[in-house]
């Protein structure tokens, strides 16, 4: 019987996300929801745990309480283990030839900064995810293709459109899925094929590299910076120069909620029947669920093309929107084109429109919280991003494009 490959998962989920404003001033963006009940880690921890995965590390930086509830010990994905399992992975002082101090400079720094580790566990292929994007994937068939080839790498990689692509790490793929370049963040992409974030690594090469680039960028770093930056910044390129980084194409629904209008967006592709994650039920997607009741629809409410989570008690009008666990919308309220999250009450005769409202709000009666723009696409511009525990007055206009912080009383 052949020996199975030993598998080694980590998932980074320490990114300050701060182009998403005010929703990530109080919370790791990985613990942002997504389709009203999930969190974004969700999609990360699922397709390892459908996979058969189970040695994970959950990679945390900024604000990790804020996924700590939500994850725990990974009970949900089968990874409250004796051996193997969750372990989580803080900032941390220490000692050894890869550790430094405080938090990490990019995601390339930050496998510099667990290498001690990686190389203790002694696995066979090092799987690296980001947690900030919707995608569902079987990860042996990545693992296998990346043996199977003697890769140093392997990235799963997607398509996007031109000027998404000027945000990523653009994969120029040659004969046999070769990468020939990567270019990161270019201006002028010259393909729309990206890196989905997904990578496997091989252990030795990896370490070597990174070893390799800490040497040279030594004299570019300060105390508390390995000077390795992010993936795309010196480590991919470093290792497709060395020939052997090979492409893995994404099958299915993929999108980075990196902006305000990225995450109405994915919401909008939700709503129209576009993302596939949650479309086969051996492959659930796979979350700490929210203890309430099931949701209430009342006698006189119109709700078209939404989404409504448990708890939630819809009196009003729901249109193109997804609400969270617990949220009320009264009657005579209106919500339209908006993602809004736990608890949080939208009262009689209020108006929301093209917003995300963040949880434990009110807007209050005969309140208007931005409008419906033409078309389909509600830009950065035009959206309205309420901040948690927030609360908007009785009779209060919010502009389009407004921000309100946290904690706001308007």
């Amino acid at each position: 019987m052949a020996r199975r490959p030993k598998v080694l998962a980590i998932i980074q989920a320490g990114g300050k996300g701060s182009r998403m404003d005010v929703l990530t001033r109080e919370r790791a963006k990985p613990a942002l929801p997504y389709a009203g009940q999930y969190q974004l880690v969700d999609f990360a921890l699922s397709s390892l745990a459908n996979s058969g995965i189970s040695d994970v590390w959950l990679s945390v930086q900024y604000l990790a309480t804020s996924l700590h509830k939500h994850v725990a010990n990974g009970r949900p994905w089968d990874l409250d283990r004796t051996r193997g399992g969750l372990q989580w992975l803080p900032p941390q002082e220490g000692s050894g030839s890869a550790s430094q101090d405080g938090f990490s400079e990019g995601n390339g720094d930050d496998l510099y900064r667990n290498l001690d580790a990686i190389r203790a566990f002694g696995a066979d292929v090092v799987l690296v995810l980001s947690a900030d994007s919707v995608c569902s994937l079987d990860l042996r068939d990545v693992v296998d293709q990346h043996l199977d080839r003697g890769s140093s790498c392997t990235i799963v990689t997607t398509e996007v459109t031109q000027s998404q692509a000027a945000d990523k790490g653009v994969v120029e793929v040659g004969r046999d899925g070769l990468v020939k370049a990567f270019d990161y963040k270019p201006e002028s992409p010259a393909t729309t094929t990206v890196a989905a974030e997904i990578f496997a690594y091989d252990p030795s090469r990896l370490s070597d590299a990174l070893e390799d680039l800490r040497a040279e960028r030594v004299d570019a770093a300060d105390g508390e910076d390995s000077g390795v930056g992010d993936f795309g910044e010196h480590l991919i390129p470093r290792l497709v120069d060395g020939g052997a980084v090979h492409a893995f194409t994404l099958p299915g629904y993929w999108r980075d909620l990196g902006t305000p209008s990225e995450y109405v967006a994915a919401h909008r592709d939700l709503l129209a029947g576009r993302v596939d994650v949650f479309d086969d039920p051996a492959w659930p997607i796979l979350t700490r669920w929210p203890e309430l009741p099931s949701a209430v629809i009342r006698r006189d409410a119109q709700v078209d093309a939404s989404i409504i989570s448990a708890g939630a008690d819809i009196a009003g009008t729901v249109v193109r929107s997804v609400l969270g666990p617990g949220v009320r919308v009264a009657k005579g309220a209106v919500v339209e084109d908006s993602v809004v999250f736990a608890q949080t009450s939208i009262e009689a005769g209020a108006e929301v429109r093209g917003a995300v409202v963040d949880s434990a709000s009110t807007i209050a009666r005969g309140a208007r919280v931005g409008e419906t723009p033409p078309g389909t696409r509600i830009g950065d511009d035009r959206l309205v991003l309420v901040g948690r525990d927030s609360r908007i007055g009785r009779g209060v206009v919010v502009a389009p494009g407004a921000r309100l912080e946290p904690g706001s009383s308007a």
